[in-house]
Parts: C-alpha cells; sequence; structure tokens
C-alpha cells in the first residue's frame, strides 16, 4: 500500500481552502483571544460580539483543520503498523478511514469559501408550488423533504413557521427556518425554480406531467445587524391558524402576515401559539428579507451578483429533476447531473451545492479583478 504524505503546514492552506492561510490564522486567533480577554472590551457592546463572533469563527476553522491532521496522522500510522503485520482488513478499514478524512477536507474547502456576509448565518427557506394544482402541490411537498433530510444529515435543525397544505396532496407553500453552521452559506444557490418531469401518480392515464416549484432562501439576522423598517410602511394581517381541526383547532386569529409595502415582501408565520409569538417571528422574518435584499443590492452594485440570485422568478429553471422516461437530475447552472435521483430526493445535495458555491466564489474574483 502506498504510504500517504504526512500532514504539513503546507497542506493545511489546501485543505481548508485556499482563501485559509495558517500562520496568519494562529496569529489572528492569539490577537482575537487577546482582545476577549480584556475587560474593557465590553465598554462597547456591539464592537465586542463583532470581535467575539470573529473569534469564534476563526477558532472553529483551526480547529477544523487540526481535527483533520490529528485523523490523518492516527490514519496513516494504522495504515502503516497493518503493512507491516501484512494484515490485509485492517488496511481496508484505513482506506476507508482515509477516505472519509478526504471527503471532511473537501467540504472543509469548500466550508473556506463562505467568507459572504451572512453566510455563516441560519436560514430561512420559503417553497411555493407553481401552477398545475396537485401535481406541483406534490412537487413542492417533495422538495420540503428533500431539504429536510439534507438538514439532518448534516445535523442541523429544521423549524416549520407556517405551512399551507394542498387540497389533495403536498403543500401550496411552507416557510421553514434552517439552523445550523453556514445554513445559509450552503442553501442560498438553492434559490431558484425546480422542475419536475414524472409519470404523474395523480393520473389515471398514466401520462407524463412537467411540475415547478419555486424556493426562496435569506438568512437569519441578529440583534447586532441594524435593519431600519417604518413601522407605516408595514401593514399586519391577522387570521386563524390552519391546523388538523378537533380539539386542537386554533379558534383564534393567532397567524400574521406583514407586508412591507415599498418592496412587495410579505411574511407570515402561524406556527406559534400565540398572535405575539408570531408577530415577533413574523417581525424577524421580515427583518431577515430586507436584509437579504440589501444583500443582493450590495452584490449587483460590485458586478458580481450571480444570476440565480437576481432573477427568482417562474421562468428562471436552476435544476430538472427527470424522473420518466429516463433517471436524471441536472442543475442547469452547473451542468452538474446524476442518475441517482432517488438519493438526490433524499438529500444527497452536496455536489450540486458544491459546484454552485465554486461558480460564485469563481464570478465574485472575476468581476472582482476585471
Amino acid at each position: 500500500m502506498s504510504r500517504p504524505r504526512r500532514p504539513t503546514s503546507s497542506s493545511r492552506s489546501n485543505c481548508s481552502g485556499g482563501d485559509f492561510d495558517w500562520e496568519p490564522a494562529l496569529r489572528k486567533l492569539d490577537e482575537l483571544n487577546a482582545r476577549v480577554e480584556d475587560p474593557t472590551l465590553w465598554d462597547d457592546a456591539a464592537a465586542a460580539q463583532a470581535i467575539t463572533r470573529e473569534r469564534s469563527k476563526l477558532a472553529a476553522s483551526v480547529e477544523a483543520v487540526q481535527s483533520l491532521e490529528r485523523d490523518l496522522a492516527d490514519a496513516i500510522g494504522y495504515a502503516e503498523l497493518a503493512d507491516e503485520e501484512d494484515d490485509e482488513a485492517t488496511l481496508d478499514e484505513a482506506r476507508e478511514q482515509l477516505k472519509a478524512i478526504k471527503e471532511r477536507a473537501a467540504r472543509a474547502e469548500l466550508e473556506a469559501l463562505l467568507s459572504g456576509e451572512a453566510d455563516s448565518n441560519d436560514a430561512f427557506m420559503e417553497i411555493n408550488s407553481g401552477a398545475g394544482g396537485t401535481e406541483s402541490n406534490d412537487w413542492a411537498g417533495m422538495l420540503m423533504r428533500m431539504y429536510t433530510r439534507w438538514a439532518s444529515a448534516h445535523g442541523m435543525s429544521v423549524d416549520f413557521l407556517e405551512e399551507t397544505a394542498g387540497e389533495q396532496a403536498g403543500i401550496k407553500s411552507v416557510t421553514l427556518q434552517i439552523k445550523g453552521p453556514n445554513a445559509y452559506g450552503w442553501l442560498k444557490s438553492e434559490a431558484g425554480v425546480h422542475r419536475l418531469v414524472r409519470i404523474s401518480p395523480f393520473d389515471a392515464a398514466a401520462k407524463r406531467h412537467t411540475s415547478f416549484a419555486s424556493v426562496w432562501v435569506y438568512p437569519v439576522v441578529d440583534d447586532t445587524i441594524e435593519i431600519d423598517i417604518n413601522p407605516s410602511d408595514v401593514r399586519t394581517d391577522t387570521y386563524r391558524a390552519s391546523g388538523a381541526g378537533g380539539q386542537h383547532i386554533n379558534k383564534t386569529d393567532s397567524a400574521v402576515r406583514l407586508t412591507h409595502i415599498p418592496t412587495g415582501v410579505v411574511v407570515a408565520c402561524q406556527m406559534g401559539r400565540s398572535q405575539h409569538q408570531n408577530r415577533d417571528e413574523a417581525w424577524k422574518m421580515l427583518r431577515a428579507r430586507l436584509y437579504e435584499l440589501e444583500l443582493q443590492k450590495r452584490e449587483a452594485e460590485a458586478q458580481a451578483l450571480n444570476d440565480q440570485k437576481t432573477d427568482i422568478g417562474w421562468g428562471h429553471q436552476i435544476r430538472s429533476y427527470v424522473l420518466q422516461p429516463y433517471q436524471m437530475v441536472k442543475d442547469l447552472r452547473t451542468n452538474v447531473e446524476t442518475s441517482d435521483t432517488q438519493g438526490v430526493l433524499d438529500g444527497d445535495l452536496d455536489e450540486f451545492m458544491g459546484a454552485a458555491l465554486a461558480q460564485r466564489v469563481g464570478s465574485t474574483r472575476d468581476g472582482a479583478g476585471a
């Protein structure tokens, strides 16, 4: 068995992305640690929060690289010992360990590209079915399942903030809050229109149908980011939250819908136990949507905005999922494709997200250098 090269200081930067320089990162972390220990730091609360967030993010990056190095050194030592003893079964285990480490390093390299202002934030995701009634509603429900499975596979949690069920199947719309490291950075590439081609399970004639659903993703913003909203620009509507009926049906107008009149942005929340709770959550969502609009504006001014974020409309398809007459999922932006349609619908999206992220970062750098 060929022996892999042991990790060195130069390989550190490679496994965590080209923008992560090891020695400067360690010096910066030492500097931030010293500032955090300064008792006068919290004299300026806003600055202190920014520093602690920067320190936490950098410390996590350093620990990720160190963890990879430790595991790589252990796996190489394990493989060398097995090689000396001619233990093929143990060598196979070592190969599997090295394969897993390589996959972790590849993901860490992509995550190093998540340098956007809100990439590390949690994410709101809205899924809406297109025209087509039951077919599109069912497709929107399949997308909801796909993203919740992706989130679960990556240790993220999902909260359901609003959901409108379809009459026969699926959903008309749903709003999710996905919580986890770099949730927005990963999911932002999923915004756009998703197209499904299949033999309809709802068509007695077994004809092929094409369905559409749109996905919108925007970052959760914290209280340190100021978004000025004039209350007079916001219309508030309350309505009765939908339920399963019976003794648990909601008999009060607890659901809240906010409409930001200048931009036309509409958000709604109905999953809280009270109107007050839903109102608070809806305002958080509205701040996040307006913040996302501001981020788009900044990127557009820098001539680095990726097309899939500027044209989120029914005519803008980003991915096609074909189940009949053949099996294929293809991203129309990056041309990444796979015949493992079931795997994708079960949440295996990393290859698509990684390619879109690399393309987005590449276009940003090209625009900056132009």
